[in-house]
């Protein structure tokens, strides 16, 4: 079947299955964090300022770890990734069964996980093109991969709501902590034929100044970062407020939290599987334009919605269409840069996506607790639209400069 086609490579399959089962756990551990630490401080602010330490070293730290990846083995990378994760989680589980749980504990511990998942990011998206032996098969591999990802997120935070709810957050932690045994046996199942790294002398800060020449000369993709980086300071940090618009908006508990995570996770995987159906060749810059743009006005309809199942509906066309942007930057960018610089153009659009969302969460935390929820989710949306027609004038810009060009040499050869 065409859309699961990347599924016929051995070592992608393992990836799949290994990323399904830790991916569950991965989300019911967010869930479980987002809620305790909105009911230990009942504050928007402090829940954005958690998640912004927590994912704060992907802003800081991926472009200096892209040039990093760059230079060594991908594979060895993921393994040891995993299995600090692993042990963070395993740290966190122990926290919690101590009863020592504290915003400062949870900062820490968020801070060390984002440090390791900083690498595990970057590795993992760049084996990706080694688990693929076709690249015409890699933007349906990506689509997969995300599929996986937001599947989980539908169906994980619903089995931690029901955890919460009936057991606490401990058996969320717990559980997280032994999905990773699955993916590490899946990694050591793998046969990855990695070429030997061509180790060049060459400073951390050298490599980050030549990745970000090559974005500057490289004007589709940088155009692509700028657009995700401002989407996600003003737009995706929405997801932060999900416990909020549950508990506030709604006079909701954690199982109407996990409802929203839930509905967001649907969305986004719907948005994979059509991310999957893409035919090679298809315009991705402006699947970009329309899901920006329909992020935007999801977010206005939120802000005024009274009703919980319009609030989840709106939810759900929202996370689509943020799938739909970001699985189309990220493709565009697997599918153009040069192998050369291809990790180091992923940590921009690493540090653009989960690097600026914790500044975003931060920020929308603030507002919220100055303006209010609702006009906080008017001011995101629009915010959204502007961006979405920022980028509109630049691609008319993009295609009247090429059209110039194009009549121009034309006519130039004409006369000659």
């Amino acid at each position: 079947m065409q859309l699961f086609r990347s599924l016929q490579y051995p070592n992608f399959r393992l990836h799949v299955f290994g990323q399904s089962i830790s991916l569950l756990g991965t989300w019911m551990q967010r869930v479980a964090i987002s809620w305790l630490v909105y009911r230990l401080t009942d504050s928007v602010f402090i829940l954005g300022l958690v998640t912004f330490i927590s994912l704060s070293p992907s802003l800081f730290f991926s472009p200096f770890i892209g040039s990093f990846v760059d230079k060594h083995k991908k594979y060895k990378l993921v393994f040891l990734t995993q299995i600090g994760l692993m042990m963070q989680a395993g740290l966190l589980t122990l926290l919690v069964y101590m009863k020592w749980e504290s915003v400062l504990w949870l900062s820490i511990l968020g801070f060390l996980q984002g440090v390791i998942n900083a690498y595990d990011v970057l590795g993992r998206q760049s084996l990706m093109v080694l688990l693929v032996d076709q690249k015409k098969d890699l933007p349906n591999a990506i689509a997969l991969n995300s599929s996986v990802f937001n599947a989980a997120r539908m169906v994980g935070p619903a089995i931690g709501g029901f955890l919460l709810s009936e057991y606490g957050e401990l058996v969320c932690f717990g559980l997280n902590f032994l999905s990773f045994i699955p993916v590490i046996g899946m990694l050591l199942l793998m046969k990855v034929e990695e070429k030997e790294v061509v180790s060049v002398k060459e400073s951390t800060w050298r490599g980050l100044v030549e990745g970000f020449n090559y974005l500057r000369h490289s004007p589709h993709i940088s155009s692509l970062i700028i657009l995700l980086s401002l989407s996600s300071a003003f737009v995706i940090p929405y997801t932060s407020l999900l416990p909020a618009i549950a508990k506030d908006m709604f006079s909701g508990d954690a199982d109407t939290f996990s409802w929203f995570e839930s509905a967001a996770g649907l969305g986004a995987m719907l948005g994979a599987f059509n991310m999957a159906r893409l035919k090679s060749g298809a315009n991705l810059r402006y699947g970009v334009l329309f899901s920006a743009f329909a992020m935007g006005v999801g977010l206005v309809f939120l802000a005024g919605s009274k009703m919980l199942i319009f609030a989840l509906l709106y939810t759900m066309v929202i996370s689509f269409a943020m799938m739909v942007q970001n699985s189309s930057i990220n493709t565009y960018i697997q599918t153009h840069a040069i192998p050369a610089y291809r990790a180091r153009a992923i940590s921009y659009y690493v540090m653009a996506f989960q690097g600026v969302f914790p500044l975003g969460s931060l920020l929308v935390g603030a507002i919220a607790e100055y303006i209010g929820l609702r006009h906080t989710l008017y001011v995101m949306g629009g915010a959204g639209i502007m961006v979405s027609i920022a980028y509109y004038t630049y691609l008319r810009l993009h295609i009247h400069r090429r059209l110039f060009k194009f009549n121009f040499y034309e006519r130039d050869g004409s006369e000659a």
